[in-house]
């Protein structure tokens, strides 16, 4: 399969240009880092920068509510400050689902931009 693939590939760079062969290039595959990376960059990477200062605060609030529950000896204190720390985890837990979505998301935009070169690129071969 994986030469197959390469074929495939190969003959692609085949018939692009210099100039579309390196936008080919840059929408391989990305590792987990370069997809971090990618969040922040494009339209709405303010978005992911104030919602990594958010998870930090929620974090923060959860490690609070976390010492003052094992602090205090009133179970109605503990049932407050128990649930603080509940409803702050989730809130982090929330942001990072977001995060990794908006990461799937990118992955395919890519590889349909991968797909929609390749479909031009096979279809201007049929037409010589």
């Amino acid at each position: 399969m994986k030469t197959n693939m390469e074929d495939i590939d190969k003959l692609i760079k085949e018939t692009l240009t210099e100039e579309e062969a390196k936008f080919y290039e840059k929408l391989d595959e990305q590792n987990v880092f370069q997809m971090l990376g990618g969040l922040f960059q494009g339209k709405n990477k303010w978005i992911m920068y104030m919602m990594n200062v958010v998870t930090v605060v929620f974090f923060s609030f959860f490690v609070y509510c976390t010492i003052q529950f094992f602090d205090t000896d009133s179970t109605n204190e503990m049932i407050k400050w128990g649930f603080g720390s509940v409803v702050f985890l989730l809130g982090v837990s929330m942001l990072k689902i977001f995060a990794w979505m908006q990461m799937d998301k990118n992955a395919l935009i890519r590889e349909i931009k991968r797909l929609e070169l390749q479909i031009s690129s096979l279809s201007s071969k049929m037409t010589e």
